[in-house]
């Protein structure tokens, strides 16, 4: 984005520095370094285009259509990873060099390690305006890692709604989630930039739609209406077609909220779990108004929309430090379920199935099943099997009065944490996914490798399941037999 000397001054003179507010509380440069280098502040930025879903008849994916092309793309890269940082910044050139129009953003420590190796601005803000900010600006995120950069990628939108779509690249330990190959990413980052673009004539096959377009009305309205804004894409040459539209994986998410024992939510006092990552910001209220009211002992209740947060994996409840085990009364849509004596109990989703779900004995879950999973960590009862409700199951944990007082600690996907005591509840459900006049709303909408099909022809089943598939099998080793194979002689 081109910008006059008076323009960069100006913002400049907003920008506040990457060590918070001096002593004075004034605010200060996040750079002083040359204006290609220059750290900027993300609020300067146009505000965030939010792209179409559409579903198609041949798979239970989503298509990804931008009505114009992304401008403010947030690249997240492993923390304390050197070799990633270095192929982020080789990804950052790439895409800024061919694709005119995009502004890079950054976490704030990362853009202060980096931006001096960048011939061009780049942007972000303070820690603390983070999730606020991003939620507003964000057109498309891109990680870099493992699956605990995609779920700090995810918990900077916890508060939120609309979460911005998730460009993956599996550089970290396990990489689970992670769809695409960093040496791939010129293909992966065409394929999501350009969906959703005009279609070149030449590039329609089928006679049939040739004859379509060439007989449309003016004023008719089609898929293959010519969008400007891709035009000046180096090598531009054909863009994606409707055929060939990234696919979407809506993965579903919890909406938490944690209730003091007379009826109060007390989001706001959930803390960041390590002062090693990001803040990811207080978890202010949203527009629902909490309950007044305490909940009964025998069948507490949720109210109708409280403020809540998100989570892509799991709420969890343990017995932390104590040596005795947890006493968790657990309540299934107002109705007493049982009361849990164990190490601790899990909410998941079907994300987190294959997280610490897995870990505790849960069953795996497809992320297109829609779903909330109930998983004891070590109970005492052999009997206490893990759960697979609906989605939209109402569950509270409340803790019995036979904890002797003690503070248990829950977590909310390992990055927010709170203590809670007897008479405190956390109540959980799943997250709806709604399709509105301006698209649809909740999840996390993750960018999918392209399917094949199979059994030819216009009937060929999308094989939507590939990547999970591949990752039960070499990731996870799935039924992989003990020991090494015997050779026949």
């Amino acid at each position: 984005m081109a910008l006059n000397s008076s323009t960069m001054a100006a913002l400049g003179r907003r920008c506040w520095g990457l060590g918070g507010r001096g002593a004075a509380g004034e605010g200060r440069l996040f750079s002083v370094s040359a204006a290609h280098r220059q750290i900027l502040d993300a609020a300067a930025l146009p505000d965030r285009t939010v792209p179409h879903y559409q579903q198609t008849k041949t798979s239970s994916l989503l298509s990804l259509h931008w009505p114009q092309p992304p401008r403010n793309v947030l690249l997240m890269p492993k923390l304390h990873a050197p070799r990633v940082t270095v192929k982020a910044i080789e990804f950052a050139k790439h895409i800024y060099n061919n694709y005119p129009g995009l502004n890079l953003v950054f976490e704030s420590h990362i853009a202060k390690n980096i931006h001096e190796t960048l011939p061009f601005p780049i942007y972000t803000t303070d820690p603390s305006d983070a999730p606020a900010l991003f939620a507003k600006k964000i057109d498309l995120v891109t990680t870099m890692g493992g699956d605990g950069t995609i779920l700090r990628a995810a918990s900077l939108f916890s508060m939120h709604n609309s979460v911005p779509p998730i460009l993956s690249f599996s550089m970290g330990t396990l990489g689970f989630l992670g769809e695409w190959k960093f040496s791939e990413y010129k293909r992966a980052w065409r394929e999501c930039y350009m969906s959703g673009c005009s279609v070149a004539i030449e590039d329609l096959g089928d006679p049939h739609t040739r004859a379509a377009l060439a007989g449309a009305q003016p004023g008719d309205k089609s898929d293959f209406a010519p969008l400007s804004g891709w035009d000046s894409v180096r090598g531009n040459g054909q863009c994606m077609g409707l055929s060939r539209t990234s696919k979407i994986l809506l993965r579903n998410r919890l909406r938490v909220g944690i209730y003091d024992s007379e009826g109060r939510n007390i989001n706001e006092q959930l803390l960041p779990t390590s002062a090693a990552e990001p803040d990811l910001g207080p978890p202010n209220r949203s527009s629902g108004s909490s309950s007044s009211s305490s909940s009964s002992s025998t069948s507490p209740t949720i109210t109708t929309s409280p403020p809540y947060l998100h989570a892509i994996n799991e709420v969890s409840i343990d017995r932390g430090s104590h040596p005795h085990l947890a006493i968790i009364d657990i309540y299934v849509n107002s109705h007493f379920l049982t009361e849990a004596v164990a190490d601790g109990i899990l909410i998941s989703t079907p994300t987190g199935s294959t997280a610490y779900s897995l870990s505790a004995g849960g069953s795996i879950v497809h992320p297109l099943v829609k779903s909330l999973l109930i998983t004891p960590i070590s109970p005492r009862s052999l009997s206490f099997r893990p759960l697979v409700l609906p989605l939209h199951t109402k569950v509270v944990l409340k803790l019995s009065k036979r904890n002797r007082g003690r503070e248990l600690p829950v977590s909310i996907d390992g990055k927010r944490r709170v203590g809670v005591t007897i008479g405190m509840e956390v109540r959980v459900e799943g997250e709806r996914l709604e399709k509105g006049v301006d698209g649809w709303r909740g999840g996390v909408p993750c960018v999918i490798r392209a399917s094949s099909t199979r059994g030819g022809g216009g009937e060929g089943i999308a094989e939507d399941d590939d990547s999970w598939v591949g990752g039960l099998n070499g990731l996870l080793k799935f039924n992989y037999p003990f020991g090494e194979p015997v050779e026949e002689p």
